[in-house]
């Protein structure tokens, strides 16, 4: 019958899986995810291997370039004829192509003869391109009235009514429009990975920038939508500002011929400036960059090709098979684990060497496919053998702290009638002083998150001094030390953690702002009480009850006005020489014939 339902589960395991990828590859691409991440890994250190071209440079405006040209230029917009100068300088040196990763869409009012010298100076270097972007929404201008520089494609189904919302150098006449969209091409998790080669609007093909670079300098380029970028590093950047004003100056000192033949990017990367996308190389790369290596790529035919999801298919289906079979056969997991292993450093290997061939080959997604399997696999095969033990994990899981599963279930303690039992324990209660004041005076959301935020805190102290907590009542906390686990020290160890939550409680304080307002009052007592599996079939507690966990309660009670920590003499006795105590005479306590002599706990002095 075992052998039976062991051939059941697996086959039955084969056949879920075999939906599962049929929807992934088919339609969902749920496992997209890990071709990204896994391909990310990749292409970043492939990038670090990958020098970038010397033939594209980029002129960055970064930090330093605000900083210095603000005695220039003043505060970034900087007045345009600053960038004619610029183009000017860079245009005596005969470069390739000009290239503005910065839009010029809107007049600028107050210094209208910078424009006028910024349109002058574009005017007379055809080699001057600038960027579009294809706004979100909007309507837009009809495309077939757009002057014919912005190298709009008409394809034989394009529709002569077609708007699109284009952001459009307006500073510049018309005639001057050599440009190209330089939309963020992100995928679904928000990363980009590609450029965008043409943008399809009704039949009305749009180029980006590096598009028409490609098409105006003739270089070959994917006719596809997108370009994945094959990214690089060791890219020159040269500072806008030390350019400038070497350009000013009497006798440049930078060579005449710096950027002959080159393709010159000009774009921002200070942090300010908001040009940063997240792409596999880095989380915040500047736009400039990205627009240069699509550049790049195209000029040198250095692009990668993707490969569709659906090549992982007959590899995923394939490693089942044979993790499927390798169980069928009883093969250790662990044999199992270490054959996945290699044939996974396999994988991952190969789709590194395509990017040598520059092909991106997704393989990552059949790997986590058969890593689930596998897992899942084990885990039918562990719950064939130990289906008991994991089902009295799964029930005291439910109410009892991790630490207290695990100890029972070691020692075989695993039955949840069973009897309580008396154990010398101590006993904590900490309460919060002045908390209805808090919650009159603050909103619920506030308070709430005050509580959650304080107990997670003092929670720690109690686990890192080996204390279980026994639960939390209202705005008070309950904990007792020496069970389950037996604790010869438990007195001392529930003072040390006392004491740790009073410097807890003094650091809150200052954190939360209410030093005058929020404090707690904290009780030990030390003695005999039953401790065990308390409650209701359908819902136990591992609790303490008993006289010593009244007195505590009554103890914490006491210490109002008169210590924020006090413990009993049992407790003192029990402590040792461990601390110093400072006795705060005799108490009544409700329920209690007999006084109650308290102590105030301190750590001793260091000699």
């Amino acid at each position: 019958m075992t052998a039976l339902l062991r051939k059941f589960s697996f086959f039955s395991l084969l056949l879920l899986f075999s939906a599962l990828m049929a929807l992934d590859y088919g339609w969902l691409n749920f496992s997209n995810v890990l071709d990204q991440r896994i391909g990310d890994v990749l292409l970043k250190q492939h990038a670090e291997r990958h020098p970038a071209s010397p033939d594209v440079v980029v002129i960055d405006i970064d930090q330093k370039s605000l900083e210095n040209m603000n005695e220039v230029a003043g505060s970034w917009p900087w007045p345009r004829a600053i960038h004619a100068e610029l183009i000017d300088g860079i245009a005596r040196q005969k470069p390739l192509a000009i290239v503005f990763d910065i839009f010029f869409n809107e007049p600028d009012t107050f210094r209208q003869d910078s424009d006028a010298a910024f349109r002058a100076s574009v005017a007379a270097h055809p080699e001057v391109y600038l960027p579009t972007v294809l706004l979100s929404d909007g309507i837009g201008a009809p495309l077939a009235e757009l002057p014919p520089i912005l190298g709009l494609e008409k394809t034989p189904r394009a529709d002569p009514k077609a708007r699109a919302p284009l952001l459009l150098p307006l500073v510049l006449p018309p005639q001057t429009w050599r440009s190209g969209l330089v939309n963020f091409d992100k995928d679904s998790d928000g990363v980009g990975r590609s450029y965008l080669m043409y943008q399809d609007i009704a039949g009305w093909r749009i180029p980006s920038l590096p598009a028409r670079l490609a098409h105006d300098l003739g270089w070959r380029h994917p006719d596809t939508p997108h370009q994945m970028l094959n990214w690089q590093s060791g890219r020159r950047h040269i500072s806008y500002a030390d350019l400038y004003l070497d350009f000013n100056r009497e006798k440049p000192q930078r060579p005449a011929n710096e950027f002959s033949g080159k393709i010159v990017i000009i774009g921002a990367a200070a942090p300010g400036l908001w040009d940063l996308r997240p792409t596999p190389v880095s989380n915040l790369y500047p736009g400039v960059d990205i627009l240069a290596t699509a550049i790049d790529n195209l000029q040198h035919s250095d692009w990668l090709t993707a490969r569709p999801r659906s090549i992982e298919a007959p590899l995923a289906l394939g490693l089942i098979l044979l993790i499927a079979l390798g169980f069928k056969r009883r093969t250790n997991t662990l044999w199992l684990a270490g054959a996945l292993l290699l044939v996974s450093a396999g994988v991952i290997a190969t789709q590194w060497y395509g990017l040598s061939l520059r092909r991106f080959w997704p393989l990552a997604g059949a790997l986590g496919w058969a890593w689930a399997y596998y897992w899942l696999g084990a885990l039918l095969a562990y719950l064939e053998e130990k289906a008991k033990g994991a089902q009295a994990v799964a029930l005291f899981g439910r109410f009892l702290d991790v630490r207290v599963v695990k100890d029972l279930v070691e020692r075989g303690e695993i039955n949840p009638a069973q009897q309580a039992e008396a154990r010398e324990i101590t006993v904590l209660f900490s309460d919060i002083r002045g908390f209805t004041t808090i919650s009159e005076s603050h909103s619920p959301e506030f308070v709430v998150n005050l509580l959650n935020r304080y107990f997670t805190r003092q929670v720690e102290v109690i686990f890192r001094h080996g204390g279980t907590l026994d639960k939390f009542i209202g705005d008070a906390i309950m904990a007792f030390w020496g069970a389950p686990v037996n604790d010869p020290e438990h007195a001392r160890h529930a003072v040390e953690a006392a004491l740790e939550m009073a410097q807890v409680l003094l650091d809150f304080q200052q954190e939360a702002g209410l030093e005058d307002k929020f404090d707690v009052g904290i009780g030990i007592h030390s003695g005999p009480a039953v401790v065990g599996f308390i409650g209701a079939q359908a819902r136990l507690d591992y609790t303490a009850i008993g006289d010593t966990v009244n007195l505590s309660s009554r103890i914490e009670g006491l210490t109002k006005g008169v210590a924020r920590i006090l413990v009993s003499d049992a407790t003192r006795l029990a402590c040792g020489d461990a601390f110093a105590f400072v006795e705060h005479g005799s108490h009544m306590v409700k329920g209690r014939a007999q006084a109650v002599v308290l102590f105030e706990p301190q750590l001793k002095e260091s000699a």
